[in-house]
């Protein structure tokens, strides 16, 4: 009899060194215990269809579907016969398998009728979409070459086909049949989960859970174990959150009570407008945050264009009149120049202390950025040192050693989510006791996801616009159907310049000096998407497509091309800080027509002037993405207009997903769909560790009530047991699903 397998034992010794090798070398499965909770992805039941019209080219598939013909031609560029079989969903949707070479033991296997499932890469030839060369399984009875597969045939038995996230080298038939291996003789660990909140919220144990999450008896009790499942997930974060937020409550800060007189009350004298009602009740409650001894730890959130620069420069400023200094942190160069220049011009004399025409009281603002001059280094530093410096700016470079602030009282984060724990942590430190920390975001928050990653934070939300922001107009170009509404978007554009406006155009990618696919042609100007929106995304897309149009390439061709005559600017992250620093000068005194420019300008750019963008191969950025990007335009007395140019076609995931974008300037409901389309781990802080998620089943946007129970019995359980010194498996659960550096990023957000 075989020995019984735990959460550790090393899964060589229960499927043999080859597979356990292609488990851990492609899905990073060492352990029974990794085996066990790599749940399945879903679940297919025979004669339901998978929709195979919702497959995105590129995607690694594995699909339930049925044969129903074959086909056998030569190929064209070599010796032997190409075979092509047809399978069917039952909904219309058909996918074609190709196999190359001669191989008549497979046209005879793959008879019409059999139902299989069929895993591999989709591509697209001559607007087919097919699968070349897939693994597959064969479902049923009987068929020569099938006894191979009789061992992996037998998970699928039942009426429930559990289709698990799988590697090419690792489809998921063979990890049904090692989880198969690991479960016959598996003892699950001690259930972590107190046997109260079992009982209260009717839980079953951990053993049923796991064994009916792999090899479900019924659709019941498949719903029971990922309830179960899913529990254990929301409940390790919401404890994690709840007692940092318990230890938090302990820590001292330094009281930073509002002045009479000084210079908050200043500049509010000198706004050349008022704030709006939702301005005035969140700076209510961030002034009455800094004036408490224990740290301010709070979010804010609001449209694009609410107005938070505003309220974190009042609260920057009751930091200063109470003796200590603030400082700004945002992710990029053009970012914190960006904020240094708006900073200065709202206040004026305010923040020219040591010139000529200082007001009474007024504090100096200083920019440190790692592009800086050595005599300027050393002389912002010295201002920030002494104290003179009461409110500072800058990039990552304020977390370099030689940076040492007098008093740091409130540290302010711009768009939070760019930064990882350890910058945020090291700027935190600078201070001798914990600063006040309020972090910004123009990403609407689901509720679900403010209350999961942010729970530990008190949040407030900006949803009015201020007085003078005109509406914005979105459309979606579909170049690929209608090539005439791309060039009637040009001549709008020009349109717009000619009547004395400014635009931008955004590309997904910088581009280099390498011709290849990637480069457009001078004669026919190809606006097509491409398959990523970062700036360094891979120039080569093995799904057939070429990659996504860059910025040092496109722009020469509008300026030969739609957009000739026009002032071009170029703007990205690879240009020289005292370049991108013209360039953003240039286009905010109107010397430029039209800039040309990746993502950089997606945050805080603000130009009022700029009335229009065009966001090529728009279907390559997410919703947020794009609604952070067209929130630059529309930001003085004209109206905003954003187009999004896509080839993606009628009907298709991606072009629902932008006619989503232009039919709604909603923010929350774009962040819904957002998180929608999202790998919930991704919001998690999974990107920010660089690991895989630990949180596979729980949805932030359908566990709502889930979550809100977890988070309730969290709360109990740390009143009665703040350091869970009576649960110590549970405190080990824990740990294994949240470990401290994703509950580092939890805590901070």
């Amino acid at each position: 009899m075989s020995e019984p397998a735990t959460v550790d034992t090393p899964l060589k010794k229960l499927v043999g060194e080859k597979t356990a090798k292609a488990l851990a070398s492609h899905l990073g499965l060492h352990t029974a215990g990794d085996l066990v909770y790599h749940f399945p992805r879903r679940y297919d039941e025979r004669g339901e269809h998978t929709d195979i019209r919702s497959l995105d080219v590129g995607e690694q598939v594995t699909v339930l579907a049925q044969v129903q013909r074959t086909a056998v031609r030569p190929m064209r560029q070599r010796r032997g016969n190409l075979l092509e079989v047809t399978v069917g969903d039952g909904s219309g949707g058909v996918l074609t398998l190709t196999f190359f070479g001669n191989q008549a033991w497979r046209e005879r296997e793959l008879r019409p009728g059999r139902w299989g499932l069929f895993a591999g890469k989709v591509t697209e030839f001559r607007g087919k979409r097919q699968l070349n060369g897939p693994e597959y399984v064969l479902l049923g009875e009987g068929g020569e070459g099938e006894a191979a597969a009789n061992e992996e045939v037998e998970e699928f038995a039942g009426a429930l086909i559990p289709v698990y996230p799988a590697a090419a080298a690792v489809p998921t038939w063979v990890i049904a049949r090692c989880v198969r291996v690991v479960l016959d003789t598996f003892t699950p660990p001690e259930d972590p989960l107190p046997a109260a909140v079992r009982a209260a919220r009717n839980l079953v144990g951990i053993g049923p859970a796991l064994r009916e999450i792999h090899r479900p008896s019924s659709k019941e009790e498949l719903y029971r174990a990922r309830r179960r499942l899913k529990w254990d997930e929301a409940f390790a974060v919401q404890l994690t959150l709840v007692q940092r937020k318990h230890r938090a409550a302990d820590w001292p800060a330094k009281a930073r009570r509002p002045r009479a007189g000084g210079l908050l009350d200043a500049f509010d004298a000198r706004l050349p407008y008022e704030l709006t009602s939702g301005q005035q009740t969140v700076g209510r409650e961030i002034a009455a945050d800094l004036a408490t001894a224990h740290p301010m730890h709070r979010l804010l959130q609001g449209e694009v264009g609410s107005g938070k620069t505003v309220v974190a420069l009042r609260a920057m400023l009751q930091v200063v009149d109470a003796g200590g200094q603030a400082a700004l942190l945002a992710p990029t160069e053009v970012l914190a120049a960006q904020h240094y220049r708006g900073i200065l011009e709202l206040l004026g004399p305010l923040g020219r202390d040591g010139e000529l025409d200082a007001a009474p009281d007024a504090t100096r603002v200083e920019l440190v950025t790692g592009s800086l001059g050595a005599v300027a280094r050393r002389r912002a530093l010295a201002e920030v040192a002494q104290g003179r410096a009461g409110i500072v700016i800058g990039t990552h470079a304020l977390l370099y050693e030689g940076v040492d602030f007098a008093d740091l009282g409130l540290v302010v984060v711009d768009e939070q989510h760019r930064f990882g724990v350890e910058q945020r942590d090291a700027l935190r430190a600078k201070a001798d006791q914990p600063p006040h920390v309020l972090v910004m975001t123009a990403t609407p928050i689901p509720r679900t996801v403010a209350m999961t990653v942010y729970g530990d934070l008190e949040i407030s939300t900006l949803s009015q616009l201020p007085q003078g922001r005109s509406p914005i107009a979105s459309h979606v170009v579909p170049a690929a159907e209608k090539p005439a509404f791309l060039d009637r978007a040009w001549r709008r554009l020009r349109e717009e310049v000619a009547a004395g406006h400014q635009a931008y155009v955004v590309c997904p990618r910088i581009g280099d000096s390498r011709s290849g696919a990637g480069a457009a042609s001078a004669e026919a100007p190809d606006f097509a998407p491409g398959p990523q929106s970062d700036e360094e995304a891979p120039r080569e897309d093995d799904s057939g497509r070429r990659p996504p149009l860059a910025v040092t390439e496109v722009a020469p061709l509008l300026a030969e091309g739609p957009l000739h005559g026009l002032r071009i600017g170029v703007l990205h992250g690879r240009l020289p800080a005292d370049e991108k620093d013209a360039v953003m000068r240039a286009f905010a005194a109107g010397e430029v027509d039209v800039l040309v420019a990746t993502t950089v300008v997606e945050v805080g750019v603000n130009v009022p002037n700029a009335t229009v963008m065009i966001v090529l191969d728009a279907d390559r950025f997410g919703v947020s993405q794009l609604h952070q990007l067209r929130g630059r335009v529309g930001r003085g007395a004209a109206a905003g207009l954003c187009l999004l140019v896509s080839e993606a076609l009628e009907g298709s995931p991606a072009r629902e997903r932008l006619d989503a974008v232009a039919s709604t300037t909603d923010g929350f409901k774009l962040a819904e769909l957002d998180l929608e389309q999202r790998r919930e781990g991704d919001v998690l802080g999974a990107t920010q560790s660089g690991r895989r998620s630990h949180l596979r089943l729980l949805s932030l946007l359908r566990d709502t009530d889930l979550i809100r129970d977890a988070r309730a019995e969290a709360i109990a359980l740390v009143e009665e047991d703040p350091e869970l010194a009576a649960h110590p498996a549970l405190a080990a659960s824990v740990t294994a699903l949240v470990d401290e550096e994703r509950a580092e990023y939890l805590e901070k957000g």
